[in-house]
């Protein structure tokens, strides 16, 4: 066959078909009388090898080894070829993300465009400044998806307290954040549920309540935080875990003095702390916290909880329950 009839029947150009000639990929096994360049069946079928590899992404040096090379085994070029497909896969993946989120933004002109494409370069940059100023930037100017994911990234507290408050002025973050509740990693987690105690608004305050149910305790611990200082008495029972835990317990013991700032809410806080202690199972340490616990809930309950430790067999929660009832008054 002549080179004219092979690019009909191969699909590949004249010009390819001789460009291959040329880095001698295909040699062409005869001559015509007329020194017309002659293509054997085995020439085809090698063209055809050629452009197999070449769509699995081969380059033409690579094609020319693998199809020469008697020693060559094509296990470490296809994993090459898998490394290098992933990183093109990623590579178009970030491009796209980083194209709907321009689009998110409705840009008016390429000024907004190439604005916005510089506040999401900014928000990946190794620098902790920069990374900083880009959340610091106005907010019409940064699609909240892409604050949210740099929020659940950044490790740096500095630059972490800027996208929180960058978030908090956002719109539409509560659910994004919800979802990094879900997270494999437990960095990501707090971050996530951190985020959402500095959120305004009755959506964060519902993901925060669901929260109070999370299998992490420090979900958990930080939701209910939040929502004690908001005066939410389902935080009640977290809080006193984590003084019993020993997380946190400083600042869950505040935020329960703050629960119990009515009568009511002191009567329903003082026998939770109070049967804790007496829990089987609670140790010294714990029973210690707790104590101290009952000295920011007023009332006639926790005056008696406190009342009833002063002969406890635990000296130190002895002591401490003595020194607090006097502190109240009562000793």
């Amino acid at each position: 066959m002549l080179i004219g009839e092979v690019a009909r029947r191969s699909g590949v150009s004249a010009r390819m078909l001789r460009h291959y000639e040329s880095l001698g990929l295909v040699r062409p096994s005869g001559r015509t009388g007329s020194g017309y360049r002659e293509y054997s069946g085995e020439d085809v079928r090698r063209i055809f090898h050629i452009e197999s590899l070449r769509a699995v992404g081969l380059s033409l040096r690579e094609i020319g080894r693998a199809l020469d090379d008697p020693g060559f085994t094509p296990a470490d070029l296809v994993d090459d070829l898998i490394r290098r497909t992933r990183e093109r896969i990623a590579a178009e993946t970030e491009l796209l993300i980083r194209l709907d989120r321009v689009h998110a933004t409705d840009p008016a002109g390429w000024e907004d465009v190439l604005q916005v494409l510089a506040v999401l370069r900014a928000l990946g940059s190794p620098s902790a400044g920069a990374r900083q100023r880009a959340a610091l930037a106005p907010v019409d100017e940064v699609p909240v998806e892409a604050l949210v994911e740099a929020a659940l990234d950044e490790s740096d507290p500095v630059v972490a307290g800027a996208l929180r408050w960058a978030l908090a002025r956002s719109d539409g973050s509560a659910a994004l954040l919800a979802e990094g509740l879900g997270s494999a990693v437990p960095e990501v987690r707090e971050r996530a549920v951190r985020s959402l105690a500095e959120l305004p608004g009755d959506e964060a305050v519902a993901l925060l309540r669901d929260a109070l149910a999370h299998p992490d305790a420090v979900v958990r611990g930080r939701a209910a935080l939040a929502l004690g200082a908001l005066g939410e008495a389902a935080a009640t029972p977290v809080l006193v875990d984590m003084i019993v835990a020993g997380r946190n317990d400083t600042d869950a013991a505040d935020v329960l003095s703050v629960l119990a700032g009515d009568d009511a809410a002191a009567d329903r806080i003082s026998p939770l702390l109070a049967g804790r202690i007496g829990e089987e199972g609670t140790g010294p340490p714990a029973r210690g916290r707790l104590t101290q616990a009952l000295a920011g809930i007023p009332g006639p309950k926790a005056s008696r909880a406190l009342a009833d430790l002063v002969g406890d067999a635990d000296r130190a929660v002895a002591v401490t329950a003595t020194y607090l009832l006097r502190l109240r008054g009562n000793g």
